[in-house]
């Protein structure tokens, strides 16, 4: 008589695609916590996410203990060596490891009603907090990447406090309601679209929020995909937890509204993502290159049958003329949330202040230097990105007062230069108005006044 059940995990899937199982990782996960303190055998690796730590787990044949609503388990790392010897027909195989589970059949239900799904759940926890985020681009029909290290954070963004505020309120929210999602019947994902003058902030957006969410970011450039049918695929590559990013949308493909212009006879249902082969073909390809990915294939990626795979996704579009895009392509239910991106505002401006110049909030607010930008501000515009700039050490000399000093010198000069450029173009529009007027005299025009002879 054996009174204990013993489960394997192991490392590889069986459907023999040597696919890592995430059972087995989520558990390898788990155990490294506790292994990393009561193991007497560990084993040593490279931290993924910084490459002056270790990461510590068990080792091979080790046996560590953990308890759950009372009751006493064990964990064996084992793995089996391939039996198959290599040879030119037969490439050597990696060993075979896997962890096992030991507990007492009295506790049959609970370890697998209740502890196995709680090491999972954990494990995942601990894997989404550990990983390191990849950032994906796409070649015509696979994605590849690279670690994703931007060091953007909201804390970081000049962005007025009340927007910022609403957009982590937004995400956060969208993170926490898959429940909520399931319920009413909608694909677990949430559409963005980000708009504004070049220098706004709309990549160190995206940025943000991948760290704030710990998601992976897929930079799909639509240009490089062939058809609808490559892009589908593309989208079935994607994990969850992921940002879909479209950057400068209204440049990729003919995506404006100048579509709809020719399709005046269709009616709402077939204006909303129609496009002829022939328009695809005179254009020399959508884009003006080899792609054929039309607009409707587009809109099914976004929330089209094959967009509810995965789930917890952010689709976010950025483009800087909003007015040039389809409006079958952000209404409401795709880009679910649209933020404009647009000038810095003195509350940005002070974010950005303190963050370049190590300046504490009250020291920040009685600068004394703070009243001349706020004035400059309500004269003319100026990107979060020029201020940025103007507000960047140059030297190690530099100190606050120099960098603000810099900074109100560019304002200056770029109001100067605006009011001059207005200027120019009064003084060419009265000029085209003179000019208007003679040719209607000459012309004996009734719209100048002159009658006709």
């Amino acid at each position: 008589y054996y009174p204990y059940i013993k489960i394997s995990v192991h490392e590889f899937t069986a459907d023999g695609r040597l696919k890592r199982s995430e059972a087995y990782s989520a558990v390898e996960a788990y155990l490294s916590t506790n292994s990393s303190r009561s193991a007497n055998r560990l084993k040593a690796e490279m931290s993924s996410r910084d490459s002056n730590s270790l990461v510590l787990t068990m080792d091979d044949h080790e046996l560590v203990a953990d308890h759950f609503a009372g009751v006493k388990v064990r964990w064996v790392a084992s793995k089996i060596a391939n039996p198959t010897q290599p040879g030119l027909y037969h490439p050597a195989q990696p060993e075979r490891r896997f962890y096992r589970l030991t507990f007492h059949k009295r506790h049959r239900q609970l370890i697998t009603d209740e502890y196995l799904p709680h090491v999972v759940r954990v494990g995942k926890e601990i894997r989404t907090r550990n990983r390191q985020r990849k950032l994906f681009t796409n070649s015509p029909k696979m994605w590849s990447h690279i670690n994703f290290e931007h060091p953007a954070t909201f804390e970081t963004m000049g962005l007025d406090p009340a927007k910022k505020k609403d957009i982590i309120d937004d995400l956060v929210t969208f993170t926490e309601s898959r429940e909520f999602y399931s319920r009413i019947g909608k694909a677990w994902k949430r559409g963005y679209l980000l708009y504004g003058p070049p220098g706004t902030g709309k990549s160190t957006m995206i940025a943000a929020m991948a760290n704030l969410l710990n998601y992976d970011v897929y930079d799909l450039e639509l240009t490089a995909v062939k058809d609808n049918t490559e892009l589908r695929k593309l989208l079935i590559e994607t994990t969850s937890k992921s940002i879909i990013v479209i950057e400068d949308i209204d440049c990729s493909l003919d995506l404006t509204g100048q579509r709809k212009k020719n399709q005046k006879w269709l009616s709402d249902e077939e204006r909303d993502g129609k496009q002829t082969e022939k328009e695809i073909a005179a254009a020399g390809g959508v884009g003006g290159g080899s792609s054929r990915v039309t607009l409707s294939g587009l809109l099914n990626f976004i929330d089209g049958l094959w967009s509810a795979c995965g789930g917890e996704r952010l689709i976010v579009f950025t483009t800087n003329y909003v007015e040039k895009l389809d409006p079958a392509l952000i209404r409401r239910g795709r880009m679910d949330k649209h933020i404009e991106l647009s000038y810095c505002s003195f509350e940005a401006f002070k974010v950005l202040a303190r963050n370049y110049l190590k300046l504490d909030e009250e020291e920040g607010d009685d600068h004394p230097m703070f009243a001349t930008v706020e004035r400059l501000m309500k004269e003319m515009k100026i990107t979060p990105a020029d201020v940025a700039e103007n507000l960047m050490p140059k030297s190690p000399l530099d100190d606050a007062d120099t960098c603000l000093s810099r900074l109100i010198l560019a304002m200056e000069e770029a109001k100067e230069a605006a009011e001059m450029e207005r200027e120019v173009a009064a003084a060419r529009k009265l000029v085209e108005e003179k000019e208007k007027k003679v040719v209607g005299m000459v012309n004996g025009s009734p719209e100048n006044g002159v009658a006709p002879h």
